[in-house]
């Protein structure tokens, strides 16, 4: 009768060991934080994908110049930050984080591995509920583009994303990712256009 009640016992500390282990398996750790930008006092959530630390929102700091809202509507700024020319885009970045390379987005990319741009969209905002599942954190959305200060394209339909690295003397190479697309693509894309933008820690 000891021994019985003695597996018994041990069945149960197995079993409890078990479950505290699936457990832990289950929820994935988490990897986001949090950073305040000391010049307008706005919250930045932050998500570490691999070794790298970027914003897992669009900047929205307002510049003095070669920044403009979609649509020209302020209120599209907490969904989707400003759209920045490449000039502007390249030096907007707070202290201690940088516009991110075409080598950093190519390095997120391949980290991330099959299916990247579904694990980088944002799991609601896309066209036709094209959404992505964002299991990456990274909260992709399409806040479109911008010609020029007057005209508007895209929002809804498709994310485009400045990088640091210049193509030639007229573009540079961006990101885009599509409601009908099924990987990030890269492109180089005219200087003047207004793009979103993430900023990458230092």
């Amino acid at each position: 009768m000891q021994r019985l009640m003695k597996n018994k016992k041990n069945v149960i500390i197995l079993s409890l060991l078990i479950i505290g282990s699936l457990g832990l398996i289950a929820q994935p750790a988490d990897n986001s934080s949090s950073f305040i930008d000391t010049r307008d006092g706005k919250t930045y959530k932050t998500i570490k994908i691999g070794n790298q630390i970027w914003m897992a929102e669009n900047l929205a700091f307002k510049a003095p110049e070669g920044c403009v809202a979609v649509d020209n509507i302020e209120n599209n700024v907490n969904l989707y930050g400003y759209l920045y020319n490449w000039e502007t885009a390249k030096k907007v970045c707070p202290e201690g984080w940088h516009l991110s390379t075409d080598g950093e987005w190519t390095q997120l990319t391949e980290y991330l591995g099959e299916e990247a741009d579904k694990k980088l969209k944002n799991s609601s905002g896309w066209f036709e509920e094209r959404n992505g599942i964002n299991s990456s954190g990274f909260s992709a959305l399409p806040g479109g583009c911008s010609p020029s200060n007057k005209v508007f394209q895209y929002s809804g339909y498709y994310g485009f994303w400045w990088t640091s690295t210049q193509a030639d003397e007229r573009n540079a190479w961006c990101r885009i990712m599509g409601y009908n697309q099924d990987k990030v693509v890269r492109e180089n894309m005219r200087v003047n256009y207004g793009y979103s933008i993430r900023c990458i820690k230092d």
